[in-house]
């Protein structure tokens, strides 16, 4: 039985923080699909369409993994992938009470399900989508926390 994990999030925009638990995660599975969450009660900074693209620039020499974008349950997208498990990046106490909470709803949802927590590197666990777009929004320099390839095309 292959090892295929769901990544999910927003992405928006890619972080560091974020292809750090993607780089470690890597040696664990044997495909790592990075999933956009559509999330209608979130308006993005940045298109989908722009994500994809930073995502597949950051890993287009790495075949371990894909990225897409999913609507609906997190666990629904897992099983049209055949994923067996989810990965989530945990920053804080704060962050894994929340994500414990929804690796719970998905374990009630899909028993085959595992969710798979991975602490940032201290270096990283100041770095948020929420903080780095708020910076970006009030004319802040932003690169120290972005992947060249998302760096590159906000300037």
């Amino acid at each position: 039985m292959e090892r295929i994990c769901l990544f999910p999030g927003t992405f928006d925009p890619v972080t560091l923080g974020h292809t750090d638990i993607i780089n470690r995660a890597l040696p664990l599975f044997d495909e790592l699909v990075i999933g956009i969450g559509r999330n209608s009660n979130k308006t993005a900074m940045f298109s989908e369409e722009q994500r994809l693209q930073w995502l597949r620039e950051i890993y287009k020499d790495e075949p371990k993994i894909k990225v897409l974008a999913y609507d609906g349950l997190t666990v629904n997208c897992c099983k049209s992938i055949g994923a067996n498990f989810i990965l989530r990046g945990i920053r804080y106490v704060n962050d894994f009470e929340y994500e414990k909470a929804i690796a719970d709803m998905n374990r009630s949802l899909a028993h085959n399900v595992e969710t798979i927590f991975l602490t940032c590197l201290p270096e990283f666990t100041s770095v948020a989508s929420t903080l780095v777009r708020d910076v970006i929004r009030n004319g802040g320099h932003v690169s120290q926390f972005l992947p060249d390839a998302v760096k590159n095309n906000i300037k």
